[in-house]
């Protein structure tokens, strides 16, 4: 078993720095919010009654977390748009947000060619690329990222310039506090759980090490059904491995009967139950008998509660919580947890077809 207090390790298994670029995620949300914050848009683009992101994977992940907050906040409606075609329902009261890391994601690259013949408002989020070639040419605004890293760990320069945009066109009360809050929250947390806390001490080391050479499912209710889909994707690109995600109350619905089997299966399954105190009271019920429906099929399980007192805080410190089990199970397993080979080759095969 690789010893995760073996500070060696850690340069020998991540050539890449993964690790850093996690670490930097408080100081990078700080940086992109006061960046978008003077970022200023149209007059009319407060004239919308709907958002509708268009983005894949990190930048999808944004929009749902934005959206989560959004229903809270009593902001707009923000819908994720994760496909090839726009919706019909796009009009002139609508802001599309084509947030792009690469600028190359074809995906969002061929919806929001689509948006340019409607009457929606536009913007892009990007490093350049197609994307920002295709916003400028048709003199549409371009929020500029200047983080370098791969696309997943670029989380805090999808997030928050959403929020800080949609702040400051006036469909969301001032979100300061909440992100203060927010980065003193994952700063609290980040010396607890980072590689240079001993085991002893780190729950985020513990549950990994408890993950290893198990199936992951994550299991996530209300404002953290996409912090349970982040956790997911981040085990899937950090870690190389199978992971899922259910969503309650839903999975009461139809998961649990799937318990029992192939009988087998359970011994390699490990639950893990992300909570908190504002979800409704009758979700937080069926998390608690959830739990004892796991023992009784022998599945292990964790319940993980959010820190903070915001949605906001509580979202992101799960979000942190969870890519250092991602960082962590990736060098249980000895794997580099950056270069995303099969999605590379996937592009390359697209690209022939």
């Amino acid at each position: 078993m690789i010893d995760l207090d073996d500070p060696g390790i850690y340069s020998r298994i991540d050539p890449s720095d993964m690790r850093e670029r996690i670490r930097e995620l408080p100081e990078q949300c700080l940086r992109a919010w006061k960046q978008a914050l003077g970022f200023q848009l149209p007059p009319e683009y407060s004239d919308i009654d709907k958002i509708i992101i268009l983005g894949m994977g990190g930048s999808a992940i944004s929009g749902d977390l934005l959206s989560s907050l959004s229903s809270f906040d009593n902001g707009p409606l923000v819908i994720v748009n994760r496909d090839y075609d726009l919706p019909s329902y796009i009009d002139v009261k609508t802001l599309v947000i084509a947030s792009s890391y690469s600028g190359m994601t074809e995906e969002t690259l061929s919806s929001f060619t689509q948006a340019l013949s409607t009457r929606a408002k536009k913007l892009a989020i990007t490093t350049g690329g197609r994307l920002k070639e295709i916003a400028e040419q048709n003199s549409i605004p371009v929020f500029p990222i200047d983080y370098v890293s791969p696309p997943r760990a670029a989380l805090a320069h999808s997030l928050f310039p959403l929020l800080a945009i949609i702040q400051s066109i006036g469909l969301m009360e001032d979100q300061s506090s909440f992100v203060e809050e927010a980065i003193r929250v994952m700063e609290e947390l980040q010396d607890k759980i980072d590689e240079n806390r001993p085991s002893s001490g780190n729950k985020a080391k513990q549950l990994a090490v408890k993950l290893n050479n198990h199936l992951v499912v994550t299991y996530g209710a209300g404002f953290l059904s996409p912090v349970a889909q982040r956790w997911k994707t981040q085990l899937n690109e950090n870690s190389k491995v199978w992971a899922f995600y259910e969503i309650f109350p839903e999975l009461n619905h139809n998961s649990v009967i799937g318990y029992k089997y192939p009988k087998e299966l359970a011994q390699k399954i490990f639950v893990v139950l992300l909570r908190s105190k504002h979800l409704h009271s009758r979700t937080l019920v069926r998390y608690d008998v959830t739990a004892e429906l796991l023992s009784q099929a022998n599945v292990e399980y964790e319940v993980i509660d959010c820190l903070g007192e915001s949605i906001l805080s509580q979202m992101m410190s799960l979000v942190l919580y969870g890519d250092w089990i991602s960082y962590y199970l990736a060098i249980l397993y000895e794997t580099d947890p950056s270069p995303v080979r099969s999605i590379n080759y996937l592009k390359k095969r697209l690209a022939e077809a």
